[in-house]
């Protein structure tokens, strides 16, 4: 493992020298989208406009306990209504650092929602049906993510077919460098999306090997034979695609019980032997692991760990993995390693939370060389 200083020193210096690369390349992600609100709980209301809110999930946890057989009233004070789902959140972060974004989800139909304008904006974008949406219920030690999944079950291939069109969706698929096809779990219908991509296009493809990026996106609710079905297809893409699969570490717990694999070791140590176990029953070309303080990558070769700029209070914590994922795609678009490109998601998320904005590259290479200490 290279040393921290000189990790961040050296990629930083990678990120200045590839500056212009970004709007070079040319990434299409799908398929969902959400409108979230941030919310907080109220513990204590002191007046009109003054309040002390939950800071711990176990707390809000009580609460509701303590109601059981009775009832209560918990009040939330919306933060902030943004865009949201998995897919939107990624592909707004990698065209922040100048990637050329093609966007197909759930953003309203026929009409975009007004949410997604400023994302409109800075990528390509289009919609075949209306957006989910969540009330995200944010603490400093988590969030609990409350969903209206309705419309997602209209992200299927038929209406990507017929709303969008197969012609351009194959076009998509064959100009892109990176592909990313996340938020399985509430995609009811990605399966059949997915092996429709490998029976119609994916034999028309030519030429380099493009890299490809999934996130289950937390399949605890999930039937276990489905997500072993998913795995399934996920390694078939292997024969086209650099596939890189994308966990926190809930969903590694998950899918490595999912295995039969032993989850009881939830050390730095032990999350890196569980991914190397995963990977030799799901043989993809990148596994990536990312907890909240630190993320690890492993290959065929190799496990590399890498330490982020964790902080305690957060300004936002919805989206964080997304920006984890865009910020280490982005490495691997721009031919750095997987240490290096685990940096680049760790500062790509730890410049979100404490911002709540996307970082360009320059913001990522300037957050290496300062380095917060908390």
């Amino acid at each position: 493992m290279t040393e921290p200083k000189t990790l961040r020193a050296q990629t930083a210096a990678k990120l200045a020298g590839a500056a212009n690369r970004p709007a070079q390349l040319r990434a299409f992600i799908g398929l969902d989208g959400f409108v979230d609100e941030i919310l907080h709980i109220v513990d204590i209301r002191e007046s009109a406009e003054k309040y002390k809110r939950l800071t711990r999930m176990a707390d809000w946890g009580k609460r509701i306990s303590a109601a059981a057989g009775q009832s209560t009233n918990l009040e939330m004070v919306c933060q902030m209504t943004k865009l949201g789902g998995n897919g939107p959140i990624m592909a707004n972060a990698m065209a922040a650092s100048g990637v050329k974004v093609s966007y197909l989800g759930l953003l309203g139909y026929p009409n975009l929602h007004p949410i997604f304008a400023e994302f409109a904006q800075c990528a390509e974008v289009a919609s075949i049906a209306e957006p989910g949406y969540t009330d995200a219920v944010e603490f400093e030690d988590g969030k609990v993510m409350l969903g209206k999944h309705q419309s997602l079950r209209q992200m299927n291939w038929e209406n990507i077919k017929s709303r969008y069109g197969l012609d351009q969706f194959t076009a998509k698929v064959k100009g892109a460098d990176f592909l990313g096809f996340v938020n399985w779990t509430m995609l009811t219908y990605m399966n059949g999306i997915w092996e429709a991509i490998q029976t119609e296009i994916c034999p028309q493809l030519t030429g380099a090997r493009k890299k490809l990026f999934i996130d289950l996106c937390d399949p605890e609710k999930r039937l276990p034979e489905d997500i072993s079905k998913a795995l399934r297809i996920i390694v078939a893409f292997e024969k086209n695609f650099d596939v890189i699969l994308g966990l926190n570490q809930k969903e590694a717990c998950e899918i490595g019980q999912n295995l039969g694999l032993s989850t009881a070791d939830q050390s730095e140590s032990g999350l890196g032997q569980l991914g190397q176990a995963i990977l030799q029953r799901v043989p993809l070309n990148t596994l990536v692991i990312h907890p909240t303080a630190f993320a690890l990558a492993v290959d065929r070769t190799s496990v590399n760990l890498v330490h982020g700029p964790f902080t305690a209070r957060p300004l936002i914590t919805t989206g964080a993995g997304d920006h984890f994922n865009a910020g280490f795609c982005l490495g691997r678009l721009l031919g750095l390693n997987n240490e290096e490109s685990l940096l680049c998601g760790v500062a790509t998320s730890g410049f979100y939370v404490r911002t709540a904005r996307s970082p360009s590259v320059t913001d990522l290479a300037g957050l290496m060389k300062n380095w917060p200490a908390n």
